[in-house]
């Protein structure tokens, strides 16, 4: 049974092809899965009595099961959706005044453990499929309803979940040509974000592919401190990285880079450490978004203190960096930046070597 969620635009013309269809009943069903949320192909009334019960007898519509939900006293929704074999992930949507933004998971764990990240806790199980990814997005706005203007509540896509998007390339990219296609959602590459810890290579296929807009989880002004807590930089270090950088906004939609920076209590957030900060990016057009860390179990790190963060920031903003400090959303039901956990089936039983050997 093909889950047609799986398929984008390329990939779902060549199916019906093989069936002996028209390419463009393509477009015709993607605006039902997508723009009408529609699931029973009964009830898509333009495409052929003939065409649906082969679809029907061949084919479905199936976003990953929703295991439990839980609400935020301040809006912020969180989503455990099972993806089989005692795997679960974490979406979360977060509604602000003039956007709904939806932060989707693209694996089951993460293999890049990251120090200061609950997630990369849990170890690495497998990549999420196209329909694992988009059925993210399809499930949250088919829960959420449409607004009063008609409109799905969902404006922003931040792949910022659980794992490293970048190391589950194809599918993320085949997602997030979903996201951006006109008979799918039509949302604009400026709206729609993929994070990564700096897998160099990978950016540049992004580039080339399907460039949206970039951050990068930087959280260290120099090597030594960023091998500690992203153990990728071993692998490719902060000369690669900001090179890579330079070169993505050759075709970025936006004319900046968006650093994230977890602020850790004696760790990475002196006024001397963001003037080494200043320096290590100077040539690179960016905004910093700082982010207060999100405590989890079994940590050791500590968020800083507010005058830490604002004397941070300071040194930034009077470089001339646009830097905002994120507000922290949803962390009494565990759903802030780096607390995704979800359900993981660890494989790895992964060493530091084994973590930063993945491409």
């Amino acid at each position: 049974m093909q889950n047609l969620l799986d398929l984008d635009a390329h990939a779902l013309s060549a199916y019906l092809t093989a069936m002996g269809e028209k390419p463009f009943r393509g477009r015709q069903l993607m605006r039902w899965i997508y723009q009408d949320g529609e699931s029973d192909f009964a009830a898509m009334t333009d495409i052929a009595a003939a065409l649906r019960g082969k679809l029907a007898q061949n084919a479905c519509i199936t976003a990953p099961e929703v295991m439990r939900e839980e609400l935020s006293d301040d809006g912020t929704r969180k989503w455990l959706l099972n993806v089989g074999t005692g795997n679960a992930v974490e979406a979360v949507y977060i509604p602000e005044e003039n956007r709904g933004t939806l932060c989707i998971s693209t694996q089951a764990g993460c293999a890049l453990d990251c120090s200061f990240c609950s997630t990369g806790k849990q170890g690495f199980n497998r990549n999420l499929s196209v329909a694992e990814i988009i059925g993210q997005l399809w499930w949250a706005n088919h829960q959420l309803g449409r607004n009063a203007e008609g409109l799905w509540p969902i404006s922003n896509v931040v792949m910022m979940g659980m794992g490293e998007p970048l190391l589950n390339f194809d599918n993320t990219v085949s997602a997030l040509r979903l996201m951006l296609d006109d008979h799918a959602y039509g949302l604009s590459r400026r709206r729609v974000t993929v994070s990564t810890s700096g897998i160099v290579p990978a950016m540049d296929r992004l580039r080339e592919e399907c460039p949206v807009a970039l951050a990068v989880s930087l959280h260290a002004p120099n090597d030594k401190l960023r091998d500690e807590l992203v153990p990728i930089n071993r692998k490719y270090p902060l000369k690669e990285l900001l090179a890579a950088c330079r070169r993505y906004l050759e075709r970025a939609p936006r004319d900046f880079i968006t650093f994230e920076y977890v602020m850790l209590e004696g760790v990475n957030d002196s006024v001397q450490q963001a003037r080494e900060l200043v320096n290590l990016v100077r040539d690179v057009p960016c905004k910093f978004n700082l982010i207060p860390f999100n405590p989890f179990p079994q940590t050791h790190y500590r968020r800083s203190r507010p005058e830490a963060i604002q004397q941070f920031r300071d040194v930034l903003m009077q470089a001339g960096i646009v830097t905002t400090t994120r507000k922290t959303r949803g962390d009494d039901i565990a759903a802030a930046c780096g607390q995704l956990a979800g359900q993981v089936q660890d494989k790895t039983r992964r060493t530091l070597n084994r973590s930063v050997g993945v491409v």
